[in-house]
């Protein structure tokens, strides 16, 4: 499984669109600046979207797309899903290293 997911800084004012095939230890990389970039610098950390898909290929390809979008059509999107912004992943327990 495949993974195309939005990260966002405590006040909802950056994002960072990401592709992974582990959503939970790509995020606790991220929690814990293992990732040197964007995210690291800006501290955008909190899970508020996410998809997933079986192809790598189609995961890519989503990817780019989003990227491509204007920022209002990006926050819709996340609003769809999640009307409040909140981190998705605050209920799981641990990362799946």
């Amino acid at each position: 499984m495949y993974f195309v997911y939005i990260l966002s800084n405590w006040n909802d004012s950056v994002l960072y669109i990401g592709v992974t095939s582990n959503l939970p230890r790509r995020l606790y990389e991220h929690r814990n600046n293992l990732v040197d970039g964007f995210t690291k610098q800006y501290n955008v950390h909190k899970l508020v979207y996410y998809e997933h898909t079986n192809d790598v290929y189609s995961a890519i390809s989503r990817e780019k797309q989003l990227k491509g979008w204007r920022r209002s059509k990006k926050d819709a999107l996340i609003t769809k899903m999640n009307p409040d912004w909140h981190d998705l992943s605050a209920v799981w327990d641990r990362p799946t290293m």
